[in-house]
């Protein structure tokens, strides 16, 4: 295992529980326990650091590995079988020399085939043969993540990018915000259930209607 694994909590780079990063996913919190145990600390992380720290309810892990979740999940939606994502992990890993392979490079599928971009806009099969892939147009499917130039990704829009809701991990510790603030969208969806009108809450937090559109849409979406 690559010795970039973090196994503590460590300023902007996102503390997320089984829990909360379910709520960001939009996945049952079982599913997210089981790739954490099962898949990312059992087998990826055997031999060295796991991806989490503490234990039971307790785990957490950082926004690179949330990345992950969604990344895994997005695969499995346009076809690709477990046993592949898990052989391109392994093997991406290993390529890049980074514990969050499926956080550092962009990834594309034909909906069999899991492949990933190089320098020089090379298409690779991330699987256990490497071989160069010809087909001249793939679309890249994590279109909710933002990377930074390093490939590396910085923020995860789990709306889409057209909404103001943004996963950011040098924001609330990488809980959800509205974009450009450090205001969480449970903040305004408090006011709201408080009985505040709509029509009021822009002007309380400095905030454009769709801005509290997206808060309270997101927090209806993640109830």
């Amino acid at each position: 295992m690559p010795a970039d694994t973090l196994i503590k909590p460590r300023l902007g780079e996102g503390i997320y529980s089984i829990p909360e990063a379910a709520r960001i996913l939009n996945l049952p919190s079982y599913k997210v326990r089981r790739l954490l145990k099962v898949y990312w600390n059992e087998r990826f992380g055997k031999g060295g650091p796991p991806y989490s720290w503490g234990e039971g309810s307790a785990a957490a892990f950082n926004f690179l590995t949330l990345i992950e979740f969604y990344v895994f999940y997005q695969l499995k939606d346009a076809g690709a079988k477990t046993k592949k994502i898990l052989i391109a992990h392994e093997k991406l890993a290993e390529h890049l020399g980074t514990s969050f392979p499926f956080a550092s490079t962009t990834l594309l599928t034909d909906g069999g085939s899991i492949l990933f971009e190089i320098n020089g806009g090379a298409i690779i099969n991330a699987d256990a043969t490497f071989q160069y892939n010809l087909r001249e147009v793939i679309v890249p499917f994590c279109k909710k993540i933002e990377f930074n130039g390093e490939h590396i990704a910085k923020r995860f829009y789990p709306m889409g990018k057209r909404k103001k809701i943004v996963v950011d991990p040098h924001h609330q510790f990488g809980q959800p915000t509205i974009a450009g603030t450090n205001i969480m969208p449970i903040t305004i969806y408090n006011y709201y259930k408080g009985g505040e009108p709509i029509e009021f809450i822009p002007n309380i937090f400095d905030l454009t209607k769709q801005q509290v559109s997206d808060a309270l849409e997101y927090c209806k979406m993640a109830a």
